[in-house]
């Protein structure tokens, strides 16, 4: 196997001590036919993941989501937890990160052996069409994705459609959100009577190929006339006609895609899947355990 570690690289000696473990395991499980390769998250580049056989992500939720928008859909990852908050209190709590230095020696062997469970993570993607024909498609979001305008201290405004349904929006922006990442952010961004009400209705826990849309700081009297454009799950398309100035698309809190009035943007669950590996239970299954 070809495989690529990539480690969260901030000199805390829990980290260091735990990467110093990592490799000591892999050089005495990984026979001599297996290539690795070790790269801190800061110094990774996009052509350092071509055709890997493993991606294994050595730190927290935030390091695998900084990095996923460079593995394809062919690629294995396994996320292992650098600071578990099991140990610690100030520790990660690490969604997808399955694996730990507790059990890292027996989940890569199990992977080796190609016993890992295999989860396959939807991803979003926007499209953008400029005013003047120009078409390119962002990097894939396995967490979410954000559209807003470039001056946070101004409205974003926007034309917005879903099927059949229309409506014409002044909000903070739009954020998106996969099945899967609704954990991340979701829960901050409603009230607890809104959060239960959600959750009271079944829809925390739709299917994998939902994707959560929330208008930010929409006014009371547009939520009563179009409530789908504010708070929904969908599987249908959403787009958006930018009436900004400037605005940008920003997926996982990662680089910022910039367009201008007018431009288009299609926002859909359709990006290549990301293949998570994961050792207990699947990801489907921790997802509903923490909304139960």
């Amino acid at each position: 196997m070809n495989i690529l570690v990539v480690y969260k690289k901030n000199f805390e000696e829990v980290h260091d001590e735990g990467l110093m473990s990592l490799k000591t395991i892999l050089q005495e499980v990984a026979s001599t036919s297996h290539q690795v390769d070790y790269k801190p998250r800061e110094h990774v580049r996009r052509a350092d993941f071509i055709a890997r056989d493993l991606v294994i992500v050595f730190g927290g939720d935030g390091t695998l989501t900084s990095l996923s928008h460079n593995i394809d859909a062919a690629t294995p990852v396994m996320g292992v937890n650098s600071h578990p908050r099991t140990d610690d209190p100030e520790g990660s709590y690490g969604f997808y990160m399955d694996s730990s230095m507790a059990t890292f020696a027996d989940d890569v062997q199990a992977v080796f052996a190609g016993e890992a469970i295999v989860n396959e993570l939807p991803r979003l993607q926007a499209l953008i069409e400029t005013t003047s024909g120009n078409r390119f498609t962002t990097d894939p979001a396995m967490n979410d994705l954000l559209i807003a305008n470039t001056h946070q201290y101004a409205p974003s405004k926007y034309h917005m459609r879903r099927g059949e349904q229309q409506a014409n929006q002044q909000s903070s922006g739009l954020l998106f959100s996969t099945w899967f990442g609704q954990g991340a952010w979701l829960r901050n961004a409603l009230s607890d009577a809104e959060f239960d009400a959600l959750k009271g209705r079944g829809e925390g826990v739709r299917s994998a190929q939902h994707y959560f849309v929330l208008a930010r700081d929409l006014s009371p009297e547009q939520r009563k006339v179009s409530p789908w454009a504010w708070m929904d799950w969908t599987d249908e398309e959403t787009t958006i006609t930018s009436d900004m100035h400037r605005g940008y698309v920003v997926p996982d809190g990662w680089d910022e895609v910039h367009f201008n009035r007018g431009a288009t943007i299609t926002v859909n669950a359709e990006a290549p899947k990301l293949m998570l590996l994961t050792f207990r239970t699947t990801i489907e299954a921790k997802l509903r355990a923490a909304f139960d």
